[in-house]
């Protein structure tokens, strides 16, 4: 798979958004302020103060992403409807300030889309090649500390593709 292929891989960044507004990779962060300021929600902040937010729980608001807010579906991303060839589908442009998973304003992450090629590339040759099945019918704990992660992990079976 070269650049250009993975860049056209939209169906696989959208369920790669879809994971991460579930699930972020980390689900709260503080800024201080450099100076006194106001939220946009009229709230004052002062200079030094600590505001905290919180991705997981952002990920999960039916005023942001509607009220399947807690279903796991791709097509969320995606301008209109998507058929059955998503590959060259147009992707939404969202907010990082509703999708605050690789930050917002000035500290918007420089290697955001140098991460999503590198995922791209990743999930794609780990599944073009093995069959991954979870293992057992229990939902898996999601344990959001300072980086997430699964509580016993995620139990899959790997089988070779032919």
């Amino acid at each position: 798979m070269d650049f250009e292929i993975l860049k056209e891989m939209n169906f696989l960044k959208a369920s790669l958004c879809e994971s991460m507004r579930l699930y972020p990779p980390v689900a709260w962060d503080s800024k201080h302020a450099l100076a006194d300021d106001v939220l946009p929600d009229g709230t004052f902040v002062g200079k030094g103060d600590r505001v905290t937010y919180f991705p997981y729980g952002m990920g999960r608001m039916d005023t942001l992403w509607g009220k399947d807010q807690c279903d796991f579906k791709p097509d969320r991303w995606f301008e209109g409807p998507v058929g059955s060839g998503t590959g060259g589908a147009t992707l939404k442009s969202m907010s990082p300030y509703k999708f605050p998973v690789f930050q917002a304003g000035p500290r918007l992450c420089l290697g955001k889309e140098m991460a999503f090629i590198q995922m791209k590339f990743v999930v794609a040759s780990v599944l073009r090649r093995f069959e991954i099945k979870p293992v057992g019918q229990n939902q898996p704990v999601f344990v959001p500390l300072l980086t997430a992660h699964m509580a016993g992990g995620l139990k899959v079976t790997v089988k070779r593709r032919r």
